[in-house]
């Protein structure tokens, strides 16, 4: 490993044991008061569980555990040791919250009938807690180990990668449970991949601009001495007439996103600009 992964594996070590241990509360707490009441199967080993366990009488925590200690196995002649490592924790704690909390919905007296709200919460916790743990630097091991060997071994993206072996795990628990619990775990994929990213890279606080336009001068003068912000220029060539047409390139706040987009429309109808979503500034004046 190289002497950069070192220093950021070992800075805030408390701080990300701490995210790892409550993320996987969370989604230990979420899996069973929410999901695996209602056999949503939405991928992973998790799903597998579910559908296994629906047909086999065994511990279900006990099965992931296996399960998730023959895929670390895998990893390690698979991946080698350095990827492996950083799932061993995750792997092997998950099932180990799964068995600490299974009673936990003794202690509530839930409305089961409402699969939809279980399905949405159930969703809105797991995907808090998977982004805790990927925001700590582990993962929870499982189809995401498969998911790496299909990419590196296939040359496929670890995103159609996702799509082929958890797709192939939600269409098999829609023939074991049927289309509307295929229905439910679609809503709870996508609301756990939506919160993940929200975890990981937070919510946008700010926009960045880039902007092409003949009047570059009144531009700038908007942005430095009205709205009181910085802006660049970047040297550009355009691809198709070969010609300079330089690029201003500037972050403002996204309360002022609004005042910004019809300022700029307002000194140059004809500007062309792209706005996109800036999730952490740092640095400059």
């Amino acid at each position: 490993m190289s002497n950069i992964l070192n220093k950021i594996y070992h800075k805030h070590k408390i701080r990300r044991y701490i995210e790892l241990i409550v993320g996987l509360l969370l989604t230990a707490l979420a899996f069973n008061l929410f999901i695996l009441p209602n056999d949503i199967v939405f991928g992973g080993v998790s799903g597998i569980g579910i559908i296994v366990t629906h047909y086999i009488n065994i511990d279900f925590s006990l099965f992931v555990l296996i399960i998730s200690i023959i895929l670390l196995i895998i990893s390690y002649i698979f991946l080698g040791k350095e990827v492996s490592r950083y799932s061993v924790v995750g792997s092997i704690l998950f099932p180990v919250f799964v068995k600490l909390t299974e009673n936990v919905g003794t202690f509530f007296n839930f409305d089961t009938s409402d699969q939809l709200l279980f399905a949405l919460v159930g969703g809105v916790l797991y995907g808090i807690g998977v982004g805790l743990v990927f925001k700590a630097g582990f993962t929870t091991g499982g189809t995401d180990i498969l998911n790496q060997i299909m990419s590196k071994y296939a040359h496929v993206s670890m995103g159609n990668a996702m799509l082929i072996i958890d797709g192939l795990i939600v269409v098999l628990g829609a023939f074991v449970f049927g289309f509307v619990k295929f229905m439910y775990a679609i809503i709870v994929l996508y609301i756990i991949s939506i919160l993940t990213d929200k975890v990981l890279i937070g919510i946008s606080e700010a926009k960045a601009f880039y902007i092409i336009t003949d009047k570059r001068e009144e531009i700038c003068d908007f942005v430095i001495n009205e709205l009181k912000h910085s802006i660049t220029t970047i040297d550009a060539k355009g691809g198709y007439r070969n010609k300079k047409n330089p690029v201003l390139f500037t972050v403002i706040p996204t309360k002022e996103y609004f005042k910004f987009k019809e300022g700029i429309k307002e000194i140059d109808k004809d500007a062309f600009f792209t706005v996109i979503d800036a999730y952490e500034v740092m640095g400059g004046e």
